[in-house]
């Protein structure tokens, strides 16, 4: 009788092999560095119970490259270590319960890793990673059926600070700017709009909309106002960063502008986590929609992303830093509100935040109390 077992502790970062009441082997692991869930596409890892229902890779030498679940090269230590390689084994899982159910269609997996002097911490993307060599010993001791419990965090770890972009992080605002290259009466009136709902005399949902039946942007565009953003970087905003991640601050860009033009950004500063809203193109680069349902076009949306995230991470403390209303309406879910004035001062901001900031350099002596 095969009474093996298999236990993920995400507050150790250890997988265990149980084996009838004993643990037989430990090993650390990677899950998801955006911690807990089980919605598609947020790169959480799923918790509870589940069964090993696939094991591929059988055979294949350390190190295989996998693109969906196919052998397509071979990596080696000392290769690029930057992407998240899914290599030498693939254990995929299948979810018991209502809630990780759909865990076997997110392609949730046991895998190894070409990041494993990360192991020990959260880094991965959803998938449980570990050691190649851990990975080889594991495939061989278990079977489809392998019962999995993957034990949610009771732990709190870390803290979080979430960063407008638009007028925080950069001094334009990338929808005027798309604005801007259909000439300057458009550009003129998506800007009284965009004032108007960062001052929050009209509905953001409302502008969001009436803004890009204006504009439709194309794709070209779009990769001029990126690289826009990556020109005009607020001051000091990159040794606040260097502060932040010294005093174990994980930094999120949470926006109303479009995930693709933010992007750039994001991986100049070195920031891994964007929540911005989608945007769309068909194969000829031409304007095809937006993520009409993403929270951030719509006033309480930015809450709720911190919210998930909170349920997700479990962190000690969280700050919210922004210019506008939708970053204030994110209060309720902070330890401290920054209100950013040092690219444009809007009153109602700073007479509602906790902590008000003009320039990014000052961060540490601003904000030294909750740091």
């Amino acid at each position: 009788m095969n009474d093996l077992q298999l236990e993920v502790s995400v507050d150790d970062q250890q997988l265990r092999v149980i084996r009838g009441s004993s643990v037989e082997r430990t090993f650390p692991i990677s899950t998801s560095a955006k911690g807990v869930g089980f919605i598609p596409n947020s790169y959480r890892t799923p918790t509870g119970r589940f069964e090993i229902a696939d094991k591929i890779g059988a055979g294949l030498p350390v190190g295989t490259v996998f693109s969906s679940r196919q052998p397509v090269g071979r990596w080696q230590p000392g290769d690029d270590s930057a992407s998240d390689l899914i290599l030498t084994r693939i254990l995929r899982i299948q979810g018991l319960e209502p809630e990780n159910a759909n865990s076997y269609e997110r392609y949730i997996y046991v895998h190894g890793t070409n990041q494993e002097e990360l192991l020990g911490s959260p880094a991965s993307e959803g998938c449980i990673r570990l050691s190649n060599a851990d990975m080889l010993t594991l495939f061989d001791l278990v079977e489809p059926g392998t019962p999995l419990h993957i034990v949610p965090p009771v732990r709190k770890r870390g803290k979080l600070i979430f960063f407008d972009c638009d007028s925080t992080l950069s001094t334009i605002e990338g929808i005027d700017e798309l604005g801007r290259s259909r000439g300057p009466e458009v550009f003129a009136l998506v800007e009284e709009l965009t004032n108007q709902a960062m001052s929050g005399q009209i509905p953001i949902n409302e502008v969001f909309q009436r803004r890009m039946e204006i504009i439709r942007p194309d794709r070209a565009t779009a990769e001029e106002v990126a690289a826009l953003y990556v020109r005009t970087i607020v001051p000091g905003i990159r040794a606040t960063l260097d502060l932040l991640r010294s005093r174990g601050w994980t930094p999120v860009i949470l926006s109303g502008g479009f995930a693709p033009l933010i992007m750039p950004l994001a991986r100049e500063l070195g920031i891994r986590h964007v929540e911005a809203v989608p945007l769309f193109f068909d194969a000829d680069g031409n304007y095809a929609g937006y993520g009409i349902d993403y929270p951030t076009t719509r006033n309480g949306g930015k809450p709720e992303i911190i919210r998930s995230w909170k349920e997700a991470m479990l962190p000690e403390a969280v700050i919210m830093v922004g210019d506008g209303i939708s970053d204030l309406e994110a209060r309720s879910e902070t330890d401290c509100f920054i209100g950013f004035g040092g690219v444009v001062r809007r009153p109602a901001i700073q007479a509602a935040a906790d902590l008000w900031l003009t320039d990014m350099s000052d961060f540490g002596n601003v904000a030294s109390a909750i740091l």
